[in-house]
């Protein structure tokens, strides 16, 4: 990993952080600090204390999106399939009623669920402003897109069409976020050349993953000259909660938090203008702001750490799930798939005592009036979504001959 690394990231400048979006992006948002697309993704995971819509909620997202604005940064992230709107929502009333207009940038996506035909796009488009609460996106997407997806898109010419609402000036700048090879990638864009950025998954984990393929995506990011947005720089969690052997490495450096050196790594690509990071609490917030507002690429000495904790990782098999929960929408049983697959990562990590146990028992917690792993039925469409390309049925398998 260290070597490829750095072949990538040779190219890096000495303060990453003045690193400025494409000419295109910089036209339309001149007034902005290219220190304030830096970060962050915010309303899929803040907008499920929303559910309950109490007073104290609202407050605590308030807080949040208070103390990220005087930061300094201003980049939201949601979509209409997150949370089954509440995500628009909460970005509605913690930050478009609070906010003016030109204070902050706000994303959203065109998901390939929500779509069959050409003409059902513009209906949801309007709806999804009109949920927001705004008059045009900063930034809009085609969400999520896999070679099966990708004919979905092609079918009601989702790419022509929000190049047509950007001409309208409904849409700032256009892109979408990826999850397949580099040679789809490389396909879609010599046909779309009008698309501004690409946002894909890239952490120190899989960026020589043969499955996810990072580094040969961002290349050809690099490639076509888009700029790139990353998702999943943590792996939902992934590379926070390390295992001890692995956090001692970590601990041993300059006194950042796991997220931090996991953030910065992404952040540390010299075609990188923007870093997602879901944030729960006010914590969070405080200590990715902090590490992020006075920028530094990674050490050597840092991404040696880092390629020793990939390997610490790698070494238990553990299962690469981000929880996005793609997979859990549809499910025939119902099954609470990343749930499961946590509790099997738990059961390789604790194999013995205390951990072993309540890896069993957070399975019954989870599968309690819900579907068992056993209640599988292998129609596969949980795997035809996984943007991880896991093989969960075979997962599955596993943790029913293991918790039942």
């Amino acid at each position: 990993m260290i070597r490829l690394a750095r072949r990538i990231l040779k190219k890096r400048r000495a303060k990453i952080i003045s690193l400025a979006p494409s000419q295109k992006l910089q036209q339309v948002h001149q007034a902005q600090s290219p220190k304030k697309f830096s970060l962050f993704h915010f309303a899929k995971r803040v907008a499920r204390r929303l559910l309950g819509k109490s007073a104290a909620d609202i407050s605590a997202i308030n807080e949040m999106v208070d103390a990220f604005m005087a930061a300094g940064f201003n980049y939201f992230d949601t979509a209409h399939t997150y949370l089954g709107g509440e995500s628009e929502r909460a970005i509605r009333e913690c930050l478009v009623k609070r906010y003016p207009r030109d204070s902050y940038i706000l994303a959203n996506k065109l998901s390939y669920n929500f779509i069959n035909q050409e003409k059902d796009i513009m209906p949801l488009f309007e709806n999804q402003l009109k949920i927001c609460g705004v008059e045009y996106f900063d930034f809009y997407m085609i969400h999520g897109v896999s070679a099966q997806r990708y004919e979905i898109f092609k079918r009601c010419r989702a790419f022509e069409n929000i190049i047509e609402l950007k001409r309208a000036g409904k849409i700032r700048h256009i892109g979408m976020s990826f999850h397949d090879s580099p040679e789809l990638l490389e396909e879609i864009l010599t046909l779309y050349p009008e698309l501004e950025f690409v946002q894909i998954q890239l952490n120190y984990a899989d960026i020589d993953s043969p499955v996810i393929q990072s580094a040969k995506v961002y290349e050809v990011c690099e490639k076509f000259g888009k700029p790139v947005i990353v998702m999943e720089p943590v792996k939902g969690g992934v590379l926070v909660n390390l295992p001890d052997e692995a956090k001692r490495i970590l601990d041993g450096l300059n006194g950042g938090s796991c997220a931090s050196y996991a953030i910065r790594y992404a952040k540390s690509f010299p075609n990188v203008i923007l870093v997602l990071s879901g944030m729960n609490d006010i914590d969070m917030v405080r200590d990715n702001t902090a590490f992020m507002k006075d920028f530094q690429p990674l050490s050597e000495k840092e991404l040696e750490a880092l390629d020793k904790v990939r390997k610490i990782i790698r070494k238990q098999n553990a299962i690469q799930c981000t929880s996005c929960r793609y997979c859990v929408d549809g499910c025939p049983k119902d099954i609470p798939i990343p749930e499961i697959l946590a509790c099997i990562n738990r059961r390789i990590q604790y194999n013995s005592g205390e951990g072993d146990f309540l890896s069993g028992f957070y399975y019954g917690v989870h599968t309690k009036n819900r579907g068992r792993a056993s209640d599988c039925i292998k129609c596969g469409k949980c795997e035809r979504e996984c943007p991880q390309h896991l093989p969960i049925r075979d997962f599955l398998a596993k943790a029913a001959g293991i918790f039942e």
